[in-house]
């Protein structure tokens, strides 16, 4: 931007929100120009709004010059969709962070869209409460991000994700109009629905600003089971005989034999190593909640199963201690494998659930044409493989690292999957979006997205093709 410009954006954006809330230095602007996805671009400014109505007036002022601007929560996404990519104006919603309404009556929570989820999930479990969507991010990511994103975690088996807990928002437009949508009203067909709309739309349609979030009733209890097999086959046998069962597990996570080696080889996991037989070429980490009774139930009847399967071992935690422990291999896995290579190639995939054991399959045929390193695990149940891809000794080049991609995304199709699962598109993978939508699917997006953003400038650069981008808004 030039100087005489950027005088103007620093005056302009300091008279509205105030000097506290903007940043314009250039070590500030290097420390929002990425997001966890690693890729950079210099913003022109970054501004931290308290309110809907200064989210407004920035709009506003950015429709009325043409500066982009790009919405952002915690910056834990990983395809890029914080990442400015168009340069303009990063807008950091985490200081709108209220708990506005905690509805114990009607089962719902009226929040700002800074709210940390796990800050979310904590006030609910006070209240008797619970809010299920559990990203691995739900720590530090915001609620306004998880529904840009339309974020899972280990509990969509049972619970869903992210859009089946959006009862309303409250929406910027690109032009600094406000909208209202949704009510606390279970049944709600006043006019379109359209929500649904701005939920997984990666902050290119509105920025949100409040939501009205669904609630359930906090589990009595939950029991905890950690099975081992000899091969991803025996394993995947399991998730469609516990479905048939009746029992929905509230998780049921699976990884491979590559993951469960670097975990054990980082981190001898509080003693839990013991409890991983020698010959386990896949894990299951499954949970069951409810009624006492029920669980107990619903337990026995995995455990039936998977001996049915030809299991090698199983643990059942007894304490929160145990439980914790098995749930640590999970959760060591992404600093395990950053001990293998520094740098790895991390997608996030779905298939059809009965499909996973074919896909790994293909995922380790690929591995063994290409010569690499490829890990996997991810959440059984609902299909979704998360993948890291490496050379054998060292990280993939950029080229080879999109051939790779396109290869995985290539096998991902066949087998009637998405590649995307719950990390979203970003620019990441923008390039690939037509391997799942045809040209006419995403012509109708692309007019939507201009429809509510005819000047492109609400986080330009994400989610469409380059050449469908240009098309549309005249950059050919």
């Amino acid at each position: 931007m030039k100087q005489c410009r950027q005088t103007e954006l620093e005056r302009d954006l300091t008279a509205l929100l105030g000097r506290d809330n903007c940043l314009f230095s250039l070590e500030d602007l290097w420390t929002y120009s990425f997001d966890a996805s690693k890729q950079r671009a210099l913003p022109d400014a970054v501004v931290f709004p308290l309110c809907t109505d200064q989210v407004c007036a920035v709009m506003a002022y950015a429709h009325e010059h043409g500066i982009p601007v790009v919405p952002r929560g915690a910056g834990s996404g990983l395809t890029g969709g914080a990442v400015p990519a168009h340069g303009g104006i990063v807008m950091v919603l985490e200081r709108m962070n209220k708990i506005i309404e905690l509805d114990t009556d009607n089962l719902c929570a009226v929040v700002e869209t800074g709210v940390v989820t796990a800050l979310l999930q904590a006030a609910a479990a006070k209240a008797g409460l619970f809010y299920p969507p559990d990203p691995a991010s739900q720590a530090f990511s915001t609620i306004g991000g998880n529904i840009a994103e339309n974020a899972g975690g280990m509990r969509a088996a049972k619970y869903g994700v992210t859009k089946q807990y959006v009862l309303g928002l409250e929406v910027v437009l690109p032009n600094g109009d406000l909208i209202k949508l949704g009510s606390k009203c279970i049944k709600d067909v006043a006019g379109y629905s359209m929500t649904e709309l701005f939920v997984g739309s990666e902050g290119t349609f509105g920025i949100i600003t409040q939501a009205i979030v669904k609630l359930v009733t906090l589990p009595e209890t939950v029991k905890t089971l950690a099975v081992c097999f000899g091969s991803i086959q025996d394993a995947g046998r399991v998730v469609p005989q516990v479905l048939k069962s009746g029992v929905v597990p509230c998780t049921l996570e699976f990884i491979d034999a590559a993951c469960l080696k670097a975990v054990l080889d980082v981190d001898p996991l509080h003693g839990c190593e013991h409890q991983i037989h020698g010959s386990t070429k896949a894990m299951l980490l499954i949970e069951v909640d409810g009624s006492a009774q029920v669980v107990e139930k619903d337990a026995q009847t995995i455990l039936d199963i998977c001996r049915e399967s030809n299991m090698l071992s199983f643990r059942l935690a007894q304490t929160a201690k145990e439980r914790e422990s098995l749930w640590q291999v999970r959760r060591s896995i992404h600093g395990a494998i950053m001990g293998l290579c520094p740098k790895w190639l991390e997608e996030d995939i779905s298939v059809p659930p009965a499909s996973i054991p074919l896909m790994l399959e293909k995922l380790q045929d690929l591995a063994q044409k290409e010569n690499l390193r490829i890990l996997c695990f991810g959440h059984y149940a609902d299909g979704n493989i998360h993948l890291s891809a490496s050379e054998q000794e060292a990280p993939l080049t950029a080229e080879r690292a999109r051939t790779v991609k396109g290869l995985i995304f290539s096998e991902t199709v066949k087998l009637g999957g998405r590649i995307a699962a719950e990390h979203g598109i970003g620019t990441a993978k923008k390039e690939y979006l037509g391997l799942n939508l045809d040209d006419a699917t995403l012509n109708f997006a692309m007019k939507l997205k201009q429809m509510v953003d005819p000047k492109g400038l609400l986080n330009p650069g994400k989610v469409f093709p380059e050449k469908v981008w240009n098309s549309a808004y005249g950059l050919d």
